[in-house]
């Protein structure tokens, strides 16, 4: 047999320019080699082609592999959604886009207290919705009722129990937690039911002050 021609035919054509200055016993040995790199791959793939299409991931039924795959499925058409229907002033951004359960959430309100300030949220899924909301972060300084300077926030939406009716459902979407930050700057905004009591009180005791220091904390925090 004619190593040349056989191992030509099955070889990576990066590799064909050493041919013939190569021993043949060692180019049959890279070959063999590169085979099982690929057939490896190709098994890691199949297996996470069946865990899509099974619903559960490589691995195991176990229920925590099942809720992933319930909730990434979500995640794929609730993502499109989103994005054909986000507020003119929000826009959504994915670091990663094989991971849409991580995303970041820029609002740039054009009227009211907020307007010219641009507030970054940092949005996470977890693996068991969307039985459970999804967890949000503010990530910039702000002063704002519903909103702690360190990030919290209160949105009943975003409340996995809620007496009044108005918390979390599974009826739910990203689109409504992207439209209940979005109204945070203005049908939302609520001085009555503060979790920043200070920036609540500031806002009854002196409006226009209340005005003064949202506009600083823009000018530092929120260009």
């Amino acid at each position: 047999m004619n190593w040349s021609y056989c191992i030509v035919i099955s070889l990576h054509p990066c590799l064909l320019c050493i041919m013939s200055h190569t021993d043949p016993l060692l180019l049959l040995c890279v070959f063999k080699r590169e085979r099982r790199v690929a057939m490896l791959t190709l098994a890691s793939k199949l297996k996470r082609d069946e865990g899509v299409k099974t619903g559960r991931a490589p691995g195991g039924p176990s229920d925590s592999s099942h809720r992933v795959s319930i909730r990434d499925r979500l995640l794929i058409k609730e993502v499109a959604e989103l994005e054909a229907n986000l507020p003119s002033t929000c826009k959504a951004s994915f670091p990663d886009e094989n991971k849409l359960h991580h995303f970041q959430l820029a609002v740039s309100p054009d009227e009211g207290y907020y307007q010219s300030g641009k507030f970054q949220f940092e949005i996470n899924v977890p693996e068991a919705y969307n039985m459970v909301p999804p967890k949000v972060k503010c990530q910039t300084r702000i002063w704002h009722p519903n909103i702690a300077e360190t990030g919290e926030i209160c949105l009943s939406l975003l409340r996995e129990h809620s007496i009044d009716g108005t918390g979390w459902a599974p009826t739910r979407t990203l689109k409504d937690v992207v439209w209940g930050l979005n109204s945070l700057f203005t049908d939302l905004l609520n001085f009555d039911d503060p979790l920043n009591i200070d920036a609540a009180e500031h806002h009854l005791r002196d409006k226009e002050d209340f005005r003064n220091k949202v506009q600083d904390y823009i000018k530092h925090y929120a260009r």
